[in-house]
């Protein structure tokens, strides 16, 4: 399976414009541009699609997980939380900070931990990046 992405730019880097489409159409020519990524600009950015990315992944795993357990969670909720910070002449992606809230009957607090680490690595889209990733899991009532 392959899913695509594309992403149009005009102008300098700091006064320019862009936009990014996916191919269901959800991204539709979305804009984003210098101040959308490093300011408070409108539009989205990069970083913010890779954080929704994760956080989508990482919660259909951690469902996976949990059912392959015997469990089927009432709900999952994961925030995902990208730095970027300044790299020499350029930046990079530094950290990703997920942060769950998931609702499984019938789970200990061992087990649920325990398969939602495992989800940190089993994910795909944690398998596809380099920065550090985090977790902050917790079981609620």
């Amino acid at each position: 399976m392959k899913k695509s992405a594309s992403a149009h730019w005009s102008g300098s880097i700091t006064e320019g414009q862009g936009t990014m489409s996916s191919q269901s159409g959800v991204l539709r020519e979305a804009p984003y541009g210098f101040k959308s990524r490093f300011a408070d600009g409108p539009g989205t950015n990069p970083e913010e699609l890779i954080g929704a990315a994760h956080a989508g992944c990482y919660s259909m795993a951690l469902s996976l997980g949990l059912g392959s357990a015997g469990f089927t969670p009432v709900s999952i909720d994961t925030d995902a939380t990208v730095t970027l910070l300044k790299d020499g002449d350029g930046f990079s992606i530094t950290a990703v900070e997920l942060a769950c809230r998931a609702k499984v009957p019938r789970i200990d607090a061992a087990t649920f931990d325990r398969i939602a680490q495992a989800t940190k690595l089993a994910c795909p889209v944690s398998k596809v990046l380099k920065a550090e990733i985090t977790l902050d899991a917790r079981l609620e009532g």
